[in-house]
């Protein structure tokens, strides 16, 4: 990020609840303690009445079981005194047979009888005569109600209306509850977040400049409205990833005395139609509601894309919402008071109608920081951290050309780290030369073993990147070179830029030419073969000098010409196609001028090497001995000096201090990479050698991609 934030750090606190979006009291979270309760209350309505049933009801006597058979027998000998019918069921007295009745602890009436029932299998019509002749008592009934029968056949109803009032009730309440999926997610930032100001962003001043003007009309409007000046209605932040566009957003949240709503342009996307729309109908009604207020949406190309692309589906909702965006920022009925703020790295997806004045009336670039602005992000982050005094901020700034505040903050914080593995009480400078070269390319991968063979081809590659780097006029000073692996290469020659460059001559691209062609013509001089090393730096090689011919008009053959309209899906958001409108002729004739800038440089490169042979025998011999050869040193060895003998440590003290004892290095200067012995980019940076090298961007579109990096890596194969 361009724009880095002091207090961080300091804020160990967790974040404050924010305030309910229509204004209400502080959200803590779900109400998971209210809907126990109320489950709980109707739990005890029911069990309670249950409960009581059963304690209070009398217990009846156990009734005997009999079969039809038996009861029939027991009519026959005279023992069944009466009977009660219900339906097919039969209940009754009978009297006990001689020998069964009970110890005679209670009074003989009370046990003189016994319950019992049994049930009528078939229709006897003869039941009742046989009964009324044995001298039976003879009573009907109606049959009993099973209330816990009626009871479990009204439940699902009367669960299915508890669901539907729940439900309903949430609908009324609202904010986030069932049903409300049409409502912004916007979040109010109350005033107990910890804040952001512009003290603690640095590294754009153009666009804090900006901003803070934004601020100063919504504190003091009359200002600027007695002279017929109006609030601008929409800012937008462009620049690439990591250059702090967020960052300045929570500055603006942490100035303004305004209602802040933030929310992202994926929280208007849903799978249902007519989600996204009502959602951007709701955000403007509740920021009408605040006015004045600002909003701030996060990646708004996710919902502000050029619209006609794709068929129908997903791209039809994402069009509605954009098309109701358009409506509430510049529509019939004006939304005054109610300034909008977005943030996107990718301005040449989003629709012309969303950029133009009215809507979006500011387009504010926030670019990868000058040294000037990465020496103020880097003392932004190093406050918070106990810095040694051998620390110097300008040097690494100078050191990080094309680094953005991201970038920035990642080294300090793992300078930090690599200081507190070290068991120090202070972050020094060779802490933040180590870190510059995790983040920059990659960390050491001591352990992978490599042959001998292959150590000395990585040493010969590297060597030939070097010494013509250094014999080339003009070309960046060589600040490092190793053939210890690092990232996802097997070896790396950095370079120091000078100064930050934003126009690139034909000198200089045909300089990066000849350090690419270095490492393949080493290989043939003094190994006599070729290698897979040389592979990324022959792709590389083979664009630049492409890009040269058909993008800048660097060809006399061919003159001040671009040749390759390219063709874009603009829904998919890349480049997909380049239209060869050119013919066949002048294709062969663009092929031939790419392979006559190889070739010339390749021969040149050859040259340098060839006259200075014993020059690249000592550089590859040295690295092959010290595997890392800083600035100091490389001079040394070109001037035909000897450097001291290396000194290694036990291994216990090695690892301990985290690094071998070399011969003393002066203060290394991070740069852009030259280059590698690997046929594979190195990943640790977001830039290659195209980028570098790449067309500048047209006056219009600041923010392009394509906008050369003096950090881009110019690395070999």
């Amino acid at each position: 990020m361009a724009n880095t934030s002091g207090n961080r750090k300091k804020n160990k606190r967790s974040p404050a609840p924010r305030k309910n979006i229509k204004g209400g009291p502080p959200q803590k979270g779900p109400k998971f303690g209210n809907l126990s309760k109320n489950v709980a209350f109707w739990l005890l309505i029911i069990l309670l009445p249950i409960t009581l049933f059963n304690l209070f009801s009398p217990q009846k006597e156990a009734a005997r079981k009999v079969n039809y058979s038996q009861f029939n027998d027991f009519v026959d000998e005279g023992r069944v005194k009466s009977v009660t019918i219900i339906e097919k069921k039969i209940v009754g007295k009978l009297r006990y047979a001689p020998g069964e009745a009970p110890a005679q602890s209670e009074p003989k009436a009370a046990v003189e009888l016994q319950s019992f029932e049994t049930y009528i299998p078939f229709e006897d019509p003869d039941l009742v005569k046989k009964l009324d002749e044995a001298g039976v008592e003879i009573s009907s009934s109606p049959p009993t109600v099973n209330w816990m029968t009626s009871l479990m056949s009204w439940l699902p109803w009367v669960l299915f209306i508890v669901i539907w009032l729940f439900f309903l009730r949430q609908v009324q309440t609202g904010g986030g509850k069932a049903f409300s999926f049409g409502k912004s997610r916007a979040k109010l930032l109350s005033g107990d977040t910890p804040k952001v100001t512009f003290k603690d962003v640095a590294g754009c001043d153009e666009a804090k400049h900006e901003l803070e003007e934004i601020i100063e009309f919504l504190k003091a409007p009359r200002k600027f409205q007695k002279l017929g000046g109006r609030l601008p209605k929409g800012a937008l932040l462009l620049g690439a990833p990591g250059t702090g566009k967020t960052l300045l957003a929570r500055a603006v949240a942490g100035e303004a005395d305004v209602p802040f709503f933030s929310m992202s342009g994926s929280d208007f996307v849903e799978m249902f139609v007519g989600v996204g729309a009502s959602r951007v109908r709701d955000l403007f009604e509740q920021g009408k509601s605040h006015a004045p207020c600002i909003i701030f949406i996060d990646e708004i190309d996710a919902v502000g894309r050029h619209r006609g692309a794709g068929l129908g589906g997903g791209h039809d909702e994402r069009e509605q919402t954009l098309n109701q965006l358009l409506v509430e920022m510049d529509g019939f009925e004006s939304n005054e008071g109610v300034i909008l703020i977005a943030a996107t790295n990718r301005p040449d997806v989003l629709d012309p109608a969303l950029l133009r004045p009215g809507r979006f009336d500011r387009q504010i670039v926030v670019d990868r920081p000058d040294v000037r602005g990465r020496e103020g992000i880097l003392k932004v982050h190093m406050k918070d951290i106990p810095v040694a005094k051998d620390v110097d901020v300008e040097v690494l700034a100078k050191g990080t050309p094309g680094l953005s505040g991201a970038e920035l903050e990642s080294i300090v914080n793992e300078a930090a780290l690599l200081a507190a593995r070290r068991n120090r009480d202070a972050v020094t400078m060779q802490d933040f030369d180590d870190a510059k070269d995790k983040v920059m390319i990659g960390a050491e991968r001591k352990s992978m073993v490599i042959s001998n063979e292959e150590k000395r081809q990585i040493a010969v590659h590297e060597a030939g990147h070097t010494l013509v780097q250094k014999m080339t006029p003009g070309a960046d000073p060589v600040n490092k070179v190793t053939i210890v692996a690092r990232g996802m290469a097997l070896g790396v020659t950095q370079y120091l830029p000078e100064k930050d460059r934003h126009l690139y001559s034909k000198k200089w691209c045909e300089n990066n030419l000849l350090a690419l062609l270095g490492g393949r013509c080493s290989e043939e001089l003094l190994l006599g073969e070729m290698t897979t090393g040389a592979g990324n730096d022959l792709e590389r090689a083979t664009d630049l000098a492409r890009k040269m011919v058909c993008s800048w008009g660097m060809s006399k053959a061919l003159g001040p010409l671009s040749f390759g309209r390219k063709e874009e899906q603009i829904f998919l958001g890349r480049e997909i196609a380049q239209h060869q409108d050119y013919s066949e002729e002048t294709a062969r004739l663009i092929d031939s001028e790419v392979k006559k800038l190889i070739t010339d440089n390749y021969n040149e490169a050859m040259r340098i090497l060839r006259e200075n042979r014993s020059k690249l025998e000592v550089l590859a011999d040295a690295l092959l001995e010290r595997e890392v050869l800083d600035a100091e040193e490389i001079n040394t060895l070109i001037a035909g000096g000897k450097l001291p003998v290396l000194q290694e440590e036990p291994k216990g003290l090695q690892k301990a201090a985290g690094k071998r004892k070399k011969s003393p290095r002066p203060k290394r200067k991070a740069a852009a990479v030259a280059g590698s012995a690997k046929g594979a980019p190195v990943a640790s940076n977001p830039a290659s050698l195209e980028e570098n090298a790449g067309g500048m961007p047209e006056s219009k579109n600041v923010a392009s991609s394509e906008k050369p990096n003096d950090n881009e890596k110019l690395q070999s194969g």
